[in-house]
């Protein structure tokens, strides 16, 4: 679904990204951590096309992001870790009119919205100003937009962050039914514990470098995640 290979990408004397190379396949919820600085935003912008890079290649389902952005775009969705909305419009219209980008029928639009909204309990503000809405109702709102025109992939950085307990629940479930669907999810957390218990498989970023990935098994074997991310930031 999501190959990454051989990814570089340098900010003058600093590589933030070193030849990173990652398969995300269908059905997977697969995890990416690392300290802040660590190249976790520059991969998955570079992911979605929003970041250029200096070398590699990135696929989706089989089709170059540098050849092909746009039929790479209309497969997946990018929630970012501080999703920057269009304040002066309300709740209703900026689903819409991510629904209109993606060509999304009346009918489908209308089951979808009416679904996550009543589901992250926002119908009632979706006639609201989005410059009305707490951090919360934004990620609410951005997490519905991305997954209103169902997407085959869908990268999300840091996604708990400013979500309610409930509204967190809601999200790794309906990140486990995309996937069930044959979707697959790609998302960056410093939340290990959900890492932990949602992923099934991990990758850990360090200074740009991959320094360990696979089944949530195979990286951390007996141990918890959380002790083993510590001991392989400590190792210099």
């Amino acid at each position: 679904m999501l190959r990454i290979e051989h990814l570089t990408k340098t900010y003058g004397d600093k590589k933030a990204v070193d030849d990173l190379s990652l398969h995300i396949a269908p059905g997977e919820i697969y995890g990416f951590i690392g300290h802040n600085g660590a190249g976790k935003t520059t991969t998955l912008r570079s992911a979605v096309g929003i970041q250029r890079f200096d070398s590699g290649e990135i696929y989706i389902n089989g089709t170059s992001i540098l050849q092909d952005p746009l039929t790479c775009k209309r497969q997946m969705a990018y929630i970012p870790d501080n999703p920057d909305l269009y304040e002066f419009m309300t709740g209703i219209q900026y689903l819409n009119f991510i629904a209109d980008i993606f060509g999304v029928s009346a009918e489908d639009r209308q089951n979808r919205i009416r679904d996550y909204a009543d589901r992250f309990a926002l119908t009632a503000d979706l006639a609201q100003p989005i410059a009305a809405y707490s951090h919360g109702m934004k990620q609410k709102l951005a997490i519905i937009s991305a997954w209103v025109h169902d997407p085959r992939l869908i990268l999300m950085d840091e996604p708990f962050v400013g979500l309610d307990p409930s509204a967190a629940f809601l999200l790794k479930e309906m990140m486990r039914e995309l996937c069930d669907k044959g979707g697959a999810i790609f998302f960056s957390t410093h939340v290990l514990e959900v890492a932990e218990k949602l992923c099934d498989k991990i990758a850990i970023i360090k200074q740009g470098r991959l320094i360990r990935s696979g089944t949530m098994e195979e990286v951390k074997g007996d141990e918890s995640l959380e002790d083993v991310f510590l001991e392989l930031e400590a190792e210099q």
